[in-house]
């Protein structure tokens, strides 16, 4: 019989756990370089070479297209190979790439095309780093750390956005945006210094009888996995429409603040940071409300209420725009980026066996970052076309039903997250969350029905997932 699996009682926190505060200060540093080049690559496009709102918008796709074209292929390669040599690469590589931009510029050399290289090579790197770090932690950490471990992470995070956007806007201030994009480069030099540091030993790489099978197989077996599987569909499909509609926003916002809003780049930044600060308090409160109303409720409530702060956003004026960028990224920060994200990430890795983790975290990046591309070339082709109001208007309605899949699905109705399921044989990883390649419930399903009740596997929204 399974059961749900509860803490240890009398098991030392993480801040005792030396290998994960390695892995905690690799991040930490790491996230606040990268929201300087939030802020700063777009300004590095908008002022030195005055793009369009289409070529903005497209910058922010380029970053986000390798998502599509190396996704699948990468949780292959990370289920193949050990994870922290992978996150090491990642590191050094974005920082090699990221480090061009300030010394093209310095040579007086930049253009408009290595901006979307410098986008689309750091973002192939990204992908590959992003993959193994979420495979990574529930090898370093133990099963019931791991929402510990995520609300750390992300609470490190709240704490970079926070403070990155003020730095971001300061730095292009003094010194200009494709130089204050050199802080994000040393940043990544900073993490891969610290997971180099880390000492555990990984699992062995399991290789299955008669050697791997062709790529594009696993390819497949990941994306059934979490296509079959009653509880991370849903979860992929809210957060990839949540995705595709912020998108559009996000790849306009600083262009929108820039030139209907007449914000300085220190304002932008500070607004954002401001904003940030319902990440944190979102972070640090996201097991607290996981406990108190359930983690499906949870995950269910906190995009759906989320959401519609961005519409605030279209009806910002030169007088009231600071105010209202600051209130709607607290909102959307708080419940959206903090507590869905530290309670869909710790449900799916909770519940993914082992040798399973790199595919199903690089098949829910295709589903759910696959879409941020699309959007932010969607926003930027309606805003040259619409204007920026208007595509602000689509992408705010847009995002609003977002909340549908997890709500019409047996995501809602879970208390606590489920035990792991059992791992499926090599030979049968590929027959969807069980093994049950003919319709059937596999054994992903199973568990859920065992923890949730008879039935809930029939649920109308077996659709989609998103995270």
């Amino acid at each position: 019989m399974t059961r749900t699996q509860h803490p240890r009682p009398g098991r030392a926190n993480l801040w005792r756990h030396h290998d994960f505060m390695k892995l905690w200060t690799a991040e930490t540093v790491s996230e606040l370089g990268t929201q300087v080049t939030v802020l700063a690559l777009p300004l590095a496009a908008i002022g030195p070479l005055h793009a369009t709102p289409f070529e903005v918008g497209s910058l922010t796709t380029a970053e986000f297209l390798p998502f599509i074209l190396v996704g699948l292929p990468a949780g292959v390669w990370v289920d193949r190979l050990r994870r922290r040599p992978i996150l090491i690469a990642g590191d050094l590589g974005r920082a090699a790439i990221l480090g061009s931009v300030p010394l093209a510029w310095a040579l007086h050399v930049l253009y408009l095309w290595q901006l979307y290289a410098a986008a689309f090579l750091a973002g192939i790197c990204t992908v590959l780093f992003d993959v193994s770090y979420q495979a990574y932690l529930p090898s370093l950490v133990e099963r019931d750390e791991l929402v510990e471990g995520n609300s750390k992470l992300e609470a490190s995070r709240a704490g970079a956005q926070l403070a990155g956007p003020a730095l971001g806007g300061f730095l292009v201030q003094l010194l200009r945006a494709p130089v204050a994009i050199l802080a994000d480069a040393l940043s990544y030099l900073w993490s891969a210094f610290w997971v180099f540091l880390i000492r555990k030993p990984e699992p062995p790489v399991e290789v299955p009888a008669g050697g791997h099978p062709p790529i594009r197989s696993d390819v497949k077996n990941g994306l059934r996995y979490v296509w079959r599987h009653p509880l991370l569909r849903p979860i992929a499909l809210a957060t990839g429409s949540s995705n595709f509609f912020g998108s559009m926003l996000f790849a306009i916002i600083v262009l929108f603040a820039v030139r209907a809003l007449h914000l300085s780049a220190g304002e932008i930044g500070l607004a954002l940071a401001v904003g940030n600060i319902g990440f944190l308090i979102g972070a640090l409160l996201a097991r607290r409300i996981a406990d108190w109303v359930g983690i499906g409720r949870a995950i269910v409530g906190s995009i759906g209420l989320s959401a519609p702060a961005w519409l605030l956003l279209p009806t910002a004026t030169r007088s009231d725009g600071f105010a209202i960028l600051s209130v709607a990224g607290f909102v959307s920060s708080f419940g959206g980026l903090a507590i869905y994200n530290i309670n869909q990430v710790s449900l799916r890795q909770a519940i993914t066996p082992l040798r399973m983790q790199g595919r199903m975290n690089a098949t829910m990046r295709f589903m759910v970052w696959g879409t941020m591309p699309v959007g932010s070339f969607t926003g930027g082709a309606l805003a040259s076309n619409l204007g920026l109001r208007p595509t602000l208007w689509i992408a705010a309605v847009g995002g609003l039903f977002a909340f549908l899949p997890p709500l019409f699905s047996p995501v809602r109705t879970l208390r606590r997250i489920p035990a792991r399921e059992e791992e499926p044989p090599a030979e049968a990883a590929g027959a969807g969350p069980g093994g049950a390649e003919d319709g059937t419930l596999g054994r992903g399903q199973q568990q859920a029905e065992r923890e949730i009740g008879p039935g809930v596997h029939q649920h109308p929204a077996e659709r989609s997932e998103a995270g």
